[in-house]
């Protein structure tokens, strides 16, 4: 997957994506480690919405995934919940050294479910694997939950980059397939389209040639540091 800096080319597939979670669990640094390979560690907790683009390459199309990262603390939930509209991807992401911050998965599931599509490609994000003597979240639970929620998995660490880029081009990928099958599939429906013309002949409308898309990969899968 190769990636373009904002003003090379005229992208091909825009998908919008948000960052949820509770505050503090560094949604911001790896947005930052994702779009610009930084990372601030007195970062404070974001207030309001901001974004992020990245340019990449999906089999030869130009995807511009819009990244936005959202505020975790409460009091601005009314003030962001506008922002999940328009959503195709979700990165839920939790503290491994804070139990509470896993615990509020569901909450920010039935958030992300009430003010988007409930098909969001979603994947599970345990932030800061690099703190593990502080760890509270196994692996494993993480892996459970996401499997038991149809989610994606994957452990991460914004401070060393591990697994920051593989986790939004997990997500990118599938929503890029998704489509990519459903184009697909409207290729076929017109190919065996008919239209009676008034003489009685038929025309069959052909599409165009189908070009095959990546395997899907499957869900509940893990990566971790």
């Amino acid at each position: 997957m190769a990636f373009y800096s904002e003003d090379e080319q005229t992208e091909d597939y825009l998908f919008k994506i948000v960052l949820i979670g509770d505050s503090a669990v560094g949604k911001s640094n790896l947005l930052a480690r994702f779009a610009r390979d930084e990372f601030y560690p007195n970062s404070k907790s974001t207030i309001g919405v901001e974004f992020q683009t990245q340019k990449m390459d999906i089999n030869g199309k130009e995807v511009k995934a819009q990244i936005w990262d959202t505020a975790g603390q409460e009091r601005f939930r009314a003030v962001t919940s506008a922002y999940y509209r328009g959503a195709v991807g979700a990165l839920l992401v939790y503290d491994i050294s804070r139990r509470q911050t896993f615990d509020s998965i569901g909450r920010w599931l039935n958030e992300l479910h009430t003010h988007s599509d409930m098909n969001v490609v979603t994947i599970l994000v345990g932030n800061k694997s690099d703190l593990k003597d502080a760890r509270e979240v196994t692996t494993a639970e993480g892996k459970a939950l996401a499997e038991a929620q149809g989610l994606f998995f994957m452990e991460t660490s914004a401070l060393d980059s591990s697994n920051v880029s593989a986790a939004f081009q997990t997500v990118v990928r599938e929503i890029y397939n998704i489509l990519s099958r459903k184009v697909m599939q409207s290729q076929e429906l017109r190919k065996h389209d008919t239209v009676s013309l008034g003489n009685g002949k038929t025309v069959v409308i052909q599409g165009e040639g189908n070009r095959e898309a990546d395997v899907e990969p499957s869900k509940g899968w893990c990566c971790s540091s």
